[in-house]
């Protein structure tokens, strides 16, 4: 008598290969596939156990080991949680991952299918506590070995720095590069020598941001040039001939665009515009609008500037675009910070006054369930009319921006939009407020 043997299981598996660079991919035999090749004899040597290849393909090259970013890696997460692969076969570890932490989540997927991963040149299973060790312990030197690279790559080009050696990064106006060397273009150094020579001679930044776009000139990314790429052109040192390294500078490979003396010219001038109590009087006046204030004409952002005059401070807010480009480039420009800022409020208290808004804020805090009246509201937002001033600024500022979405501003007209959900934040402040008085 003679028992029927039972059938084999069959066992899916995917192969996944990697190469960190995509040099030599365009070879008829790469390196790809010579890590398939050897895993495909190791499937071959498995026939026995059920083992057969799944037909897609799972190949990143040109990627880093570093990130699970890889479209080869998420097509085979994917068919592992659609149930189409039951071991993973690779030819080394770090194929897969360089990285402890992107191997835990990976493991984790594995396990929760049921899938195995296979090395073929480092024999171990992960469904045993040994094989996991033996992971994390390869894994472990893996990474390791990945940030002495990294290490030998940093110091490299550090000592490249040092030696005066163009690193590239994003190329100054001024230059080109050939051969990994920078060298000078004549018609755009002319134009950061124009730069220099007016900031040096008492010029004005937003001047010459009018005369530059007037004649024409453009940055290296073709687009005219605004204040603050006059500014990096300033404290750029590699017109002077210099490499920058962290903070300290070494001579360069490649010629200067400015002597010495017109540099430091310029940076005397931008040393003596450096303002000097700016946060000091910026806790002592807190822009109540700074992040929702707006230039209706231009869409974009106003900031809070100041100035001093006769030892007597001046707040304003200006558009960004009268910042950058020039007062000319909008109408609105610039606006004193204590008129506009007084307009918001008295909106944002005549607001709160009315019925209307107590009803909006009564709902939106949830009035009509927690225990408080509408007209306990009513009587508590009222109250805050009368002892505004009282407030401390920085008071004054939490409400204002809790209560404003928007302030946009135009030439003849300021437009305040309330923000619905700080007035349900109010009202249940309010609340509990009111819950301490009426106890």
């Amino acid at each position: 008598m003679t028992s029927k043997q039972a059938a084999t299981p069959k066992v899916r598996c995917a192969i996944y290969t990697r190469k960190s660079s995509d040099e030599g991919l365009e070879m008829e035999f790469n390196s790809l596939d010579a890590q398939r090749e050897s895993c495909e004899a190791y499937i071959v040597s498995q026939k026995s156990e059920g083992w057969f290849l799944v037909a897609d393909r799972y190949d990143d090259g040109g990627f880093s080991g570093g990130s699970l970013e890889r479209p080869a890696l998420k097509r085979l997460m994917d068919d592992i949680e659609a149930g189409k692969v039951n071991v993973v076969v690779v030819y080394k570890l770090d194929r897969l991952t360089r990285s402890l932490m992107d191997f835990a989540k990976l493991v984790e997927s594995f396990d929760r299918r049921q899938v195995t991963f296979v090395s073929v040149t480092q024999s171990f299973n992960t469904t045993t506590s040994m094989g996991r060790l033996t992971l994390n312990v390869l894994l472990s030197f893996a990474q390791f070995e990945r940030e002495i690279a990294a290490e030998r790559i940093r110091d490299k080009f550090a000592a490249s720095k040092r030696r005066g050696i163009w690193m590239g990064g994003h190329l100054p106006l001024g230059y080109e590069v050939r051969e990994r060397k920078l060298l000078i273009v004549p018609d755009e150094a002319a134009t950061v020598r124009s730069i220099f020579q007016q900031f040096a001679e008492g010029g004005s930044a937003t001047q010459m941001v009018k005369t530059l776009a007037e004649a024409g000139a453009r940055g290296k990314n073709g687009r005219p040039m605004d204040k603050g790429y006059i500014y990096r052109i300033l404290s750029n040192r590699i017109y002077l001939g210099e490499i920058v390294m962290g903070q300290e500078s070494f001579p360069g490979e490649h010629e200067a665009i400015i002597d010495r003396a017109t540099w430091d010219k310029a940076h005397r001038i931008l040393s003596s515009n450096a303002p000097q109590e700016k946060s000091a009087n910026r806790v002592q006046s807190p822009a109540i609008l700074k992040g929702i204030v707006l230039c209706h004409h231009c869409n974009r952002a106003m900031s809070p500037t100041f100035t001093r005059k006769n030892g007597r401070l001046y707040r304003y807010y200006t558009c960004q675009t009268a910042a950058k480009n020039g007062y000319d480039a909008c109408p609105s420009r610039t606006v004193p910070a204590g008129e506009i800022e007084a307009v918001v409020v008295g909106q944002v208290r005549t607001m709160l006054r009315t019925p209307e808004m107590i009803v909006k804020a009564w709902r939106a805090g949830d009035g009509q369930d927690g225990g408080i009246q509408e007209r306990d509201v009513a009587d508590a937002l009222q109250r805050l009319d009368p002892v505004w001033e009282e407030l401390f600024p920085v008071e004054q500022k939490r409400l204002v921006q809790l209560l404003v979405a928007r302030v946009y501003v135009a030439k003849r007209d300021v437009q305040v939009h309330l923000r619905a959900e700080g007035l349900g934040t109010l009202a249940r402040e309010l609340k509990e407020i009111g819950k301490e008085q009426w106890r």
